[in-house]
């Protein structure tokens, strides 16, 4: 019985299914029967952020921290986003009698992000479950995120797909040796990182730890929203660019805005963030996966936390 089930064992389990289910979608197999049955029943669209906010009530109640005031404030978090979407109608064909209307998914986006940036609501947690809680969170949203926009709408080009070519892995290297040495000199120069250093309990295997566990938790999620939502919506208005890719990547620079290490506004992560977004969203423009940007923020990552 799940109320049998220890606390911290839950929560392991809840991340680890979050995590399934999103790779599990990057096959277009997968992708299909939700979306024919998102599109034969589209109300059946809120059946996702009440599944969500159940599992996320369960989290809470297991800690002995459901606050009711935020409670209601991740209801309105998951059900806000997934009504604005569903307006839109599923599979990208407006509802009835209506236009389709781009803005309403850019609101559904903000929605998403912007809550969870700024932290909404931790005050309401208590201290020692926050860093617990905003990852579950974490992994709600991308659940949420790719069942409204990947299966629900069907958003097109997002790239949520295992890589197509061969010829991605050659893309992905010509924009990695640019981007990663351009990185450490900028880093360098606004004093953001240290010397390069190469710590004594370096293993192999301790570093390949390190790359997944980024890959999962931090680049794929921020991929599927700056590249795959963000950066995917400007170029279907102003086309594949560098104009898009541009304003993408200093929206990415912002994000960093409220980040540390360093006094905030961080600006010196800010212009850091932009650069490596450029080189992200690059890589998203020439390849056919979101798995080959998110690979190589990751790698960006892994080769900051572990060299510099």
């Amino acid at each position: 019985m799940l109320e049998d089930m220890p606390a911290g064992t839950f929560d392991r389990v809840l991340l680890a299914l979050f995590v399934v289910v999103a790779l599990a979608l990057l096959s277009p197999r997968m992708q299909k029967p939700p979306r024919e049955w998102f599109r034969c029943r589209p109300r059946a669209l809120f059946l996702v952020p009440a599944v969500l906010c159940a599992l996320f009530f369960l989290f809470l109640g297991l800690h002995a921290a459901a606050d009711r005031r935020f409670l209601l404030l991740l209801c309105a978090y998951a059900f806000a986003p997934a009504a604005l979407v569903y307006l839109n109608g599923a599979g990208g064909a407006p509802r009835a009698g209506r236009e389709a209307r781009p803005w309403l998914d850019l609101a559904a986006v903000l929605l998403l992000w912007l809550p969870l940036e700024m932290n909404l609501g931790a005050e309401l947690l208590p201290g020692p479950l926050r860093g617990t809680a905003h990852s579950i969170a974490y992994g709600l949203a991308v659940v949420l995120v790719l069942a409204l926009f990947l299966l629900f709408q069907a958003m097109p080009g997002m790239k949520y797909v295992v890589p197509a070519e061969g010829r991605d892995a050659l893309r992905w290297l010509g924009v990695a040796v640019v981007v990663i040495p351009v990185l450490a000199v900028v880093g360098r120069a606004l004093s953001f990182i240290d010397p390069f250093d190469v710590p004594a309990d370096l293993t192999v295997e301790r570093l390949a730890g390190r790359f997944v566990l980024i890959f999962l938790a931090t680049a794929l999620p921020e991929e599927i929203l700056f590249r795959g939502l963000i950066q995917n919506w400007l170029a279907q208005r102003w086309g594949g660019n560098f104009k898009s890719l541009l304003v993408a990547s200093i929206i990415f620079g912002a994000a960093h805005l409220n980040n540390g290490p360093g006094a905030l506004p961080n600006w010196r992560y800010m212009i850091l963030a932009t650069v490596a977004g450029i080189g992200y969203g690059r890589v998203f423009q020439r390849t056919t996966s979101i798995l080959w940007p998110a690979a190589l923020h990751a790698t960006v990552n892994t080769l900051r936390h572990t060299f510099f």
